[in-house]
């Protein structure tokens, strides 16, 4: 059950943690408007759309995004306000050791985890959608609409492949459809041009198909062909932010889709799909590197341990992007780019929590 001093510590972790984020956040907006505000009005973007469709999105991502920067300031701030109050103290000489004072700001971290990885998860991606097509809209267009050269395997034996497809007409020109028997080719179908009719039906416009049979070929012509195939244009298409924009479920769908059609380029969904899993541990380990740090009155006050906090949350961000570089370069694995600050951090979490009793 909790207690007083339970429901007192998390009281007043929760409150500080949702003050400097209304505080903070607040602050990134009246940046964002004074940096996009001539992109709103060149646009004639509508106020409207500003607020409920930019803003009310922008808001929840930031935060969400800089929630380790949000939990350690509330934990050093709340946290040398009572040592520098003497609270800690008296607490202490109740006979309540270290470990269970840290209690209620485990209980606190686990809210703020779970609830940064169910916005991360199901709420933030189809508000980033709403986000991103605004500034597709209004600020700057990032999305193409042509894709060329493109080859997937549709199954583990079927090949598809396209030379230029174009987004908004949904058709494409000069696709080839190639089918295997273990590394014989036994069918390829070449059509002039392609169209997208919904639902994974394809067409194909003045094809040519040729099938093999030992050294004997068939070869057939044909002026349309509807075909079903196991690919959509979406497939076709990779944008800047793109992974921000599903659910997880999408998402790990999506990587599982791409990874058997033998696409390359999804380091950057593999890093997304770890860091909802990895990022809300983030939570637990500056808490416990905060209240370790602050818990002891020192000279100089509550600005010290604001410095130092600021110095390693910035520190944990700046690993993270960093360690994620290398990722997308290929020098490490997704997953250990992302749990790498988590780990390291971790260590440093475990020492500061051994050495603050004392």
């Amino acid at each position: 059950m909790l207690k007083k001093l339970d429901i007192y510590i998390i009281r007043k972790f929760l409150g500080t943690f949702f003050l400097s984020i209304i505080l903070i956040i607040s602050v990134a907006v009246v940046f964002d408007i004074t940096e996009k505000i001539d992109d709103f009005m060149e646009n004639q973007a509508p106020i409207k759309a500003i607020i409920f469709d930019y803003y009310l999105n922008f808001i929840p991502y930031y935060a969400n995004l800089f929630s380790p920067l949000f939990t350690f300031i509330a934990v050093i701030f709340f946290t040398s306000k009572l040592a520098d109050n003497s609270e800690i103290i008296a607490t202490f000489a109740s006979g309540i050791s270290f470990h269970r004072f840290v209690r209620p700001y485990m209980i606190s971290a686990s809210i703020i985890a779970l609830l940064t990885f169910f916005l991360s998860s199901y709420i933030i991606p189809p508000a980033n959608k709403e986000r991103i097509d605004f500034q597709e809209v209004y600020v700057k267009k990032k999305k193409k609409d042509q894709a060329i050269k493109i080859r997937l395997w549709v199954t583990e034996n079927e090949v598809f492949s396209i030379d230029y497809y174009d987004k908004k007409s949904q058709s494409g020109r000069r696709a080839s459809i190639d089918k295997f028997d273990g590394k014989t080719l036994k069918q390829r179908i070449i059509s002039q041009e392609v169209e997208w009719h919904g639902e994974n039906n394809w067409r194909l416009i003045n094809y040519t198909q040729r099938d093999f049979d030992g050294l004997y070929e068939h070869l057939s012509k044909g002026d349309v062909m509807d075909i079903q195939l196991n690919v959509i244009p979406e497939d076709f298409f990779v944008f800047a932010y793109m992974q921000e924009q599903m659910t997880t479920p999408e998402l790990t769908e999506y990587i599982q889709r791409q990874k058997s059609r033998g696409v390359g380029n999804i380091k950057d969904f593999e890093i997304e799909y770890a860091k909802r899993y990895a990022f809300p541990f983030a939570a637990f380990i500056l808490t416990i590197i905060g209240v370790s740090l602050s818990s002891k009155k020192i000279k100089g006050g509550m600005g010290i341990n604001l410095g130092i906090g600021l110095g390693l949350s910035f520190g944990y961000i700046l690993f993270y992007s960093i360690s994620s570089t290398f990722a997308i370069n290929g020098s490490l694995s997704p997953t250990l780019a992302v749990w790498l600050p988590n780990i390291t951090f971790g260590l440093i979490a475990i020492a500061l929590y051994k050495k603050a009793p004392k």
